[in-house]
């Protein structure tokens, strides 16, 4: 019995000293870290890129046609050369992932490679029609430029310039990487290459300009989030 006593106070005295301390003393709250050093932060990816839901990105390219309708943007994306850049729209929207109603099929939740080259392929055929538009008729869509014959990359720097704002809404000297000088070996290449074929819709410029667009129509940064 009085080791129990005892034991009961030794508790209770030992509760008393832990409430009796102080806020000053050490421990008691977190201190600050040394000057210099930030406070960590694990920006580590926690899931991988994905694409938002296919109606966002139909909208944005109906903009970029210059806010036509659905059906408008798609008459204007077959075009009439025989080309079949684009089909229907009926014909994509499964594999963008969008529900089909007429097969009880349900919305795609998780995005694939499948549903990615869907929408590079409808990128394409807006980035060639686009161009046809814009070297015949004012007010231009994408290509907001003239295209010489001969450029130079000082000439390249501030019409590519005009495409990345459209397509990635800020401009080319913020980005990442050397962005500017990455696209303009894709100009020149493209140009350089499509000099030999004969029978395109094309002259070498407007081909290095698609290929351009073709990128950054592509790029990470227009299809994922």
């Amino acid at each position: 019995m009085n080791l129990s006593r005892k034991l009961f106070a030794l508790s209770i005295a030992v509760l008393l000293a832990g409430c009796s301390k102080s806020a000053g003393e050490p421990g008691s709250r977190p201190e600050p870290l040394p000057p210099g050093h930030g406070v960590a932060q694990d920006t580590t990816p926690k899931e991988g890129p994905r694409l938002i839901m296919a109606e966002s990105y139909i909208r944005t390219y109906l903009t970029l046609f210059g806010g036509l309708s659905p059906m408008q943007a798609q008459l204007e994306a077959r075009g009439a050369d025989g080309s079949k850049l684009f089909d229907t729209w009926r014909d994509y929207l499964g594999t963008m992932g969008m529900p089909d109603y007429r097969y009880d099929t349900p919305r795609v939740s998780q995005t694939n490679t499948l549903m990615m080259a869907t929408f590079e392929r409808a990128g394409v055929a807006l980035c060639d029609r686009a161009l046809e538009h814009d070297r015949t008729v004012k007010p231009r869509l994408i290509y907001d430029f003239d295209m010489p014959a001969k450029l130079d990359a000082a000439g390249f720097e501030p019409r590519f310039d005009v495409v990345h704002r459209t397509f990635l809404n800020y401009p080319a000297k913020l980005a990442p990487t050397d962005r500017t000088n990455r696209f303009w070996k894709l100009y020149q290449d493209t140009a350089t290459a499509h000099a030999k074929v004969t029978g395109s819709r094309f002259s070498p410029a407007e081909a290095g300009w698609a290929a351009v667009c073709y990128g950054l129509i592509r790029h990470p940064e227009f299809h994922l989030y």
